[in-house]
């Protein structure tokens, strides 16, 4: 029988968002309805809000989500009622040229639920991500559900649903940092503390962050950063040389997503250096570098996209690493909040006040 839970939706573009009761089906075949424990309050959440995505409204917005498996439909085997999970937006298909290719983290074809949630009327709500979790329950695809032990915090795992997993990947699988290497990270928010964490992880000697503001560097040090930069004061490029022998860092990451911050990004590395590009840029934005600087300086220029990451190896390893105390997943969390208080969080995110506001269910 379809359930009816409370659920955060979007209405409209720019429109505060609202608590409404949601209409959530049976899982058909291949399908999974989870009950939510957490769920983080992400960028990508006020993108929606505002129209950045897409037009599609109403959203049902949150997507960084960690709970138990409540049942789930025809088929599905990887998961069962019962299963403690964090939800993932990009459940690989199997079956598209990257997966047959062995780069499922690339895969073209994702699965979501084909059953749409409901307003009670009857109107279709559109998942953030696919995923829609900030809400009592969701539907997703079985796929979207990644095991992971259950004695790790909800508010904490869930995390790796999207953000810190954007910026652990940026560093570790797109990056591909490496022990010794000097790295620099521009932009210290959620996103880049979870980078300048990973390239810890990764062994790296030297961690440069760089950040307008005093308070988040500080954060960013008992992250892992071993040197700051503050570009208010100071020209980051110059910085990051001067912390580096004049070279240039060896992996540079933009978690901005700026024209200013990107080039800061590009000229800040090393000779054959790479440039990481985790920070999301809007539509109308533009990059112009001399085609001549491109060729002479060599080396890499990548995106990340969910830090290149394959849930079901990430997810289970970063959570055991959670559990051994060498990946703090809880200094991320810098509040806990309910489902009403949404909107609340959007302002403080945009503020810099906060790292993640974690919505507890």
């Amino acid at each position: 029988m379809a359930q009816e839970v409370r659920g955060v939706v979007a209405p409209g573009k720019g429109e505060r968002v609202q608590v409404q009761t949601i209409v959530v089906p049976d899982p058909g075949p291949g399908e999974a309805v989870v009950k939510v424990q957490a769920c983080g309050v992400c960028h990508t959440d006020l993108h929606y809000r505002e129209g950045g995505i897409n037009d599609e409204f109403p959203f049902l917005l949150g997507h960084e989500a960690a709970g138990v498996v409540e049942s789930v439909g025809e088929g599905v085997t990887d998961v069962a009622p019962g299963d403690y999970v964090i939800l993932n937006w990009r459940a690989v298909c199997g079956q598209c040229r990257a997966c047959k290719r062995g780069r499922p983290w690339y895969c073209f074809s994702t699965h979501n639920a084909s059953q749409p949630m409901t307003l009670t009327d009857g109107t279709p709500l559109s998942p953030a991500l696919g995923i829609g979790a900030f809400a009592e329950k969701t539907l997703v695809a079985a796929g979207q559900c990644t095991k992971v032990d259950p004695a790790a915090s909800p508010a904490a795992a869930g995390l790796l649903g999207c953000g810190v997993m954007a910026g652990l990947g940026a560093a570790i699988n797109t990056g591909n940092v490496g022990r010794g290497d000097s790295v620099a990270v521009i932009g210290c928010g959620g996103v880049g503390n979870a980078a300048i964490a990973g390239a810890r992880l990764a062994g790296a000697a030297r961690i440069i962050a760089v950040d307008l503001e005093d308070r988040k560097l500080e954060l960013a040090r008992s992250l892992g950063a071993t040197h700051t930069v503050n570009s208010r004061t100071s020209d980051a490029v110059e910085g990051i040389r001067e912390l580096t022998g004049g070279f240039g860092a060896d992996v540079v990451i933009d978690a901005v997503g700026r024209p200013e911050t990107y080039e800061q990004a590009f000229y800040a590395r090393d000779l054959a250096g790479t440039v990481v590009l985790v920070g999301v840029p809007t539509p109308e934005m533009k990059l112009e570098l001399p085609l001549l600087d491109v060729f002479g300086r060599g080396g890499s220029l990548k995106s990340s996209w969910y830090g290149d990451c394959l849930p079901e190896r990430d997810f289970p390893m970063l959570i055991d690493l959670y559990q051994q105390g060498r990946l703090d997943l809880d200094a991320f969390v810098s509040e806990t909040i309910a489902l009403d208080q949404v909107e609340e969080a959007f302002d403080k995110m945009q503020r810099g006040d906060v790292l993640r506001s974690v919505v507890m269910l």
